[in-house]
């Protein structure tokens, strides 16, 4: 099984974090990992996410061949939509898997991520979904997704408070630690909050690798002309259907 993990935004160590993620959970799998050519070192913004769906595509086309899945790993799932209309392999996203498992484990989600530019954008986001009436509410701690990446510790008390305040005051039983760049730390905090915490990266992760097992044929759309993309995205266009 090969799946494609692309990290839409531009640092490398986030890919390498969410890589080992999934190495862990299925050592068998070849992993193939890639870090946005272009755009922000971490989306936190309508424009850094626009420019990262494109660049999500742009990896997809370049490294996608011959892989049974693709994990978009970037939590927000910038382009995701795009990926999956466009990719001969499921696509999974990681807020897309993390908020469907979340749904599984309670009937009131809360989200806890960095940087307050993510609430309105993930609020549309799961309106998207259609998972709107599930969620309880939406925290966000002042540090970015970059700061926490680079300083987890000093973020953690910050990260409990919220996730416990979605519990106590917005009445989720279950919250969803959304970012790749926060991998690993629910499982730090959960023994400071007291509903179930999703860590996002990893869940996403475990429904691609489901998605990859069960892998299934699927109409592509029609070719379409394109000018001023790279090389391997305007040929993945212009491929005829």
């Amino acid at each position: 099984m090969r799946l494609l993990l692309i990290n839409a935004n531009t640092t490398e160590g986030v890919t390498d974090l969410v890589a080992g993620v999934v190495r862990r959970l299925a050592p068998e799998v070849e992993i193939v990992a890639a870090t946005g050519r272009f755009g922000g070192r971490y989306v936190a913004t309508r424009a850094t996410a626009a420019i990262a769906a494109h660049a999500a595509l742009d990896a997809l086309a370049e490294h996608g061949g011959g892989c049974d899945a693709v994990y978009l790993a970037c939590f927000g799932d910038p382009g995701l939509l795009a990926l999956k209309e466009v990719s001969p392999a499921p696509v999974i996203g990681m807020a897309e898997g993390a908020l469907h498992l979340a749904c599984t484990r309670g009937r009131r989600v809360g989200i806890v991520t960095g940087g307050a530019a993510w609430r309105p954008m993930l609020q549309e986001f799961a309106a998207s979904l259609g998972l709107s009436e599930r969620i309880a509410g939406i925290r966000t701690v002042a540090p970015t997704g970059g700061e926490i990446a680079r300083d987890p510790d000093a973020a953690l008390a910050g990260l409990a408070a919220a996730c416990r305040a979605c519990a106590a005051e917005d009445g989720a039983d279950v919250v969803v630690l959304g970012g790749a760049a926060l991998a690993g730390l629910a499982a730090r905090l959960q023994p400071d909050v007291p509903v179930p915490l999703i860590c996002s990266t990893e869940a996403g992760a475990r429904m691609a690798l489901a998605a990859a097992a069960l892998r299934t044929g699927r109409t592509l759309p029609a070719a379409s002309e394109s000018v001023g993309l790279s090389a391997a995205l305007a040929d993945l266009l212009a491929r005829p259907r």
